[in-house]
């Protein structure tokens, strides 16, 4: 596997931002593991990271490096800070940035898929709430999107208090978020609306989590529609032994074998 950090400029954000990048590699000479690649342009898992984190976060924490090594996959892992992957009220316009600035910067550097059967989006908590929301509202781009521990954020409360709390007010303004393209129970109604193929949804959480109430409604949400879904949920908390177990199933879900096979 060939492993880049790459700083660049973002028109959109109008600063330098960074991501983390694992190419696929032909090898046989790495201990523990076989390389491989397929084709000349390489399918992509889009991986988002959670909101105290940055786009090392997921090479930290987990060995997804070791665990897409005899994919073929390559995996783009983006710094978006604490934004919700959104156009936020007080600050950047990060839902632009992921969704179109992003795959066009990446596959300018690297040769990545622009087909839309090769490229998927996966996250934790905040990112799985960017990984859901980038596959509703672009489904001719993602075939497969995964959500970990995560919920519908725009439209929740915490700590029973009728304010949100001052970081996801700076992401999504004083103005109810119902109804609007960050509330992802009316993207899902939208994404049905849909003509042509629709991606298909993984959502995972485990039972201790703290997000597990507002995790099953997502899931309520995601059962009442039309969309390909598959929920699993087992004992687990808001961490990382529960997210690189998790994220060995996802990828194990991706349809991968039918496209590589």
């Amino acid at each position: 596997m060939a492993l880049i950090q790459c700083h660049f400029f973002s028109d959109t954000l109008g600063l330098s931002t960074s991501m983390t990048v694992i190419l696929p590699q032909r090898t046989r000479g790495q201990v523990g593991m076989n390389g491989v690649a397929k084709g000349d342009r390489h399918p992509t898992l889009w991986l988002l990271h959670g909101g105290s984190d940055d786009d090392t976060i997921w090479l930290r924490r987990t060995s997804i490096e070791r665990y897409v090594s005899e994919l073929g996959l390559a995996v783009v892992m983006p710094q978006v800070h604490l934004s919700f992957y959104s156009n936020m009220a007080y600050g950047g316009q990060y839902a632009t940035f992921l969704m179109e600035e992003l795959p066009m910067i990446a596959r300018s550097f690297f040769p990545l898929s622009d087909i839309r059967e090769d490229n998927f989006v996966a996250g934790l908590s905040m990112g799985g709430y960017g990984a859901l929301k980038w596959a509703l509202t672009k489904p001719d781009q993602i075939a497969a999107a995964a959500g970990l521990s995560t919920a519908n954020f725009s439209t929740m409360k915490f700590r029973d208090s009728m304010q949100r709390a001052p970081f996801l007010r700076n992401v999504f303004g004083d103005d109810p978020q119902e109804g609007t393209e960050n509330d992802l129970y009316h993207l899902i109604k939208q994404c049905e609306q849909v003509e042509g193929p629709l991606p298909s949804i993984y959502q995972t959480c485990g039972t201790a989590d703290f997000l597990y109430e507002h995790n099953i409604e997502l899931k309520q949400a995601f059962e009442r529609s039309s969309l390909d879904f598959t929920y699993l949920e087992e004992p687990g908390t808001h961490e990382w032994g529960f997210w690189d177990k998790t994220i060995q199933d996802v990828l194990a879900w991706l349809p991968l074998k039918q496209r590589n096979a």
